[in-house]
């Protein structure tokens, strides 16, 4: 009799991590409730419109860093966003 229990908790153990999983993998994937939006869903595309104007060139790699960069003034940058925002 205790072998046929000793049995039947080996054969719980993965029976319920499969279980477990399984649920789990439907609550996070909503598989039962997903939708195909490619097929579902209209989406009305128009033309590109704008216009393109050349404002300048750089040619090589010259130039180590951009002009005007603030990457060195951390604290004006965090006390500016902390302001704009």
């Amino acid at each position: 009799m205790s072998d046929d229990s000793g049995i039947f908790l080996l054969l719980l153990g993965p029976a319920a991590a499969t279980g477990l999983y399984w649920s789990l993998y439907r609550h996070y994937r909503n598989t039962d409730k997903s939708h195909a939006f490619e097929h579902e869903t209209i989406v009305n595309a128009k033309p590109v419109t704008g216009a393109d104007e050349k404002v300048g060139e750089v040619k090589g790699t010259q130039k180590t860093s951009i002009d005007g960069d603030n990457v060195r003034a951390y604290r004006e940058r965090v006390q500016r966003r902390q302001v704009d925002t």
